[in-house]
């Protein structure tokens, strides 16, 4: 199997951490392919400042060997696609604002003569005032990465 996800990760919560396990889960053992933004592309889509992208990235790798004794490969994405319009994937697993990128992929991957990546939606993580947990509301101090209040 291999499976790929991407994002921005900065900061890394417990969103991700959700989108992360089921990457693990799908990949039955097999390759995890994690696009981290560039720092171009995550500057150019936020108002706020990020990470670097090797921060970021290397954060995330950590993580994925701490928490479940995996190696990842993770790509630098300059744009939407990354890896995924070339190489022969299994799963893409996103989160329900990303879902139109991935549809998007699997066009794009069909007039290439690609196989179908198999879409894996996984729903947002809430905090504790039910709202989802986002980088935007743990930057401003509403919450922390795991969702709790901080106001």
């Amino acid at each position: 199997m291999k499976v790929v996800i991407g994002g921005t990760f900065d900061p890394l919560h417990d969103g991700h951490r959700r989108l992360l396990k089921k990457a693990y889960e799908l990949s039955e053992g097999g390759e995890i392919g994690i696009g981290v933004t560039s720092d171009k592309m995550a500057r150019a889509s936020r108002s706020r400042e990020v990470l670097p992208y090797k921060v970021r990235a290397e954060r995330v790798t950590r993580y994925m060997n701490k928490e479940y004794g995996v190696e990842v490969r993770t790509v630098e994405l300059n744009d939407r696609y990354g890896i995924t319009l070339d190489e022969d994937i299994d799963y893409i697993v996103i989160s329900p604002e990303t879902y139109e990128v991935a549809v998007q992929i699997n066009k794009l991957r069909k007039a290439r003569g690609k196989k179908h990546i198999k879409i894996v939606k996984v729903e947002h993580a809430k905090a504790a005032d039910g709202m989802t947990i986002s980088s935007t509301r743990i930057r401003a101090g509403e919450i922390d990465e795991h969702g709790a209040a901080l106001l």
